[in-house]
């Protein structure tokens, strides 16, 4: 069973306990419904195999339930996906459930199982202390996520300005990819968050405000800030890709335009002189009457080539 329980005992009757469980089955299921008092809604929504596709936080009498989603760098797949975690808040236990995806998690909970002293100072006071700590431990790994993407886009724009615009196109739509994932996956957070420091039910908490929850309001700001940032500087890479290439094909397209017409005179002197019309045809029966048509066609190439320098398309 992959359930772990930390306990510290705040004062001389009472004990703050975290149980930390990750990829919860039917087993743990079947130990959070013995040992505790949820809805059966909350914990069919705590199953591994069930994503909530949106943020959720629900009060109860003794205890709110939320579901938070973070962005996770899939560094295989090179890719930000969405990851899932599952909170039951008491007045004197905080519950995460969890895929085990969330560095910043599990090694919170390490340190608080091996040192007293970190235990004390996450795990001293009410359980939405602890919860503000994991939360601002987890958006720290989101600024690292957006330092990761600012690295590609920084790569990109070199690779533009490099001359290789069709090697950067892959890189601009992951790049597109992952910024819409994160923007879409920490859009709501900032609200959510609010309505968790502002809850007011004192059998869930014994102090629900914390002086340090706006600095947590302030990274999420900051956070979206970035993204939004991220996106915008990633539209106009793309859109100076998309103009460089164009600017290559239109040249591509002028010189084989300009080659076209200079060798037009060629074209119309053998399309003429290869008539099946030998009776009256010029030229065709004079002793250097082949040399005349060469010289013809080539002072008809020539000219076509002075009237495009001259003109400056060349």
């Amino acid at each position: 069973m992959s359930i772990q329980i930390i306990e510290n005992k705040i004062s001389h009757n009472k004990t703050l306990r975290w149980i930390n469980i990750t990829n919860a089955k039917k087993n743990e299921i079947k130990y959070l419904k013995d040992k505790f008092n949820f809805t059966l809604k909350n914990l069919r929504d705590s199953l591994s195999h069930v994503r909530s596709q949106r943020l959720i936080i629900e009060e109860y009498s003794n205890y709110l339930f939320l579901i938070f989603h973070f962005p996770v760098f899939n560094k295989e797949k090179n890719e930000v996906i969405g990851k899932e975690i599952d909170c039951f808040i008491s007045k004197n236990y905080l519950i995460t459930i969890h895929n085990n995806k969330n560095r910043s998690l599990n090694n919170l909970f390490s340190l608080c199982r091996k040192d007293q002293d970190t235990r004390d100072n996450y795990m001293g006071k009410d359980p939405l202390f602890l919860f503000y700590e994991i939360l601002n431990r987890t958006f720290d790994q989101c600024f690292f996520i957006l330092d990761t993407l600012n690295i590609k886009i920084s790569e990109v724009e070199e690779k533009i300005f490099l001359s290789r615009q069709r090697e950067s196109i892959d890189d601009i739509l992951m790049l597109k990819h992952n910024i819409i994932n994160f923007s879409r996956i920490m859009q709501s957070h900032k609200n959510t968050l609010k309505k968790i420091f502002q809850c007011n039910n004192k059998k869930i908490f014994s102090s629900c405000q914390i002086k340090s929850h706006n600095n947590l309001i302030r990274n999420t700001k900051d956070i979206w800030e970035i993204a939004q940032s991220q996106k915008e500087m990633i539209e106009a890479l793309e859109y100076t890709n998309d103009s460089m290439l164009s600017y290559k094909m239109g040249n591509i397209m002028k010189t084989l335009t300009i080659f076209s017409v200079i060798v037009f005179p060629l074209t119309l002197f053998a399309a003429i002189f290869g008539m099946n019309t030998i009776n009256g045809m010029p030229l065709t029966e004079t002793e250097n009457g082949f040399w005349i048509i060469i010289l013809a066609m080539a002072a008809g190439t020539a000219l076509m080539f002075l009237i495009f320098k001259k003109k400056k398309w060349l």
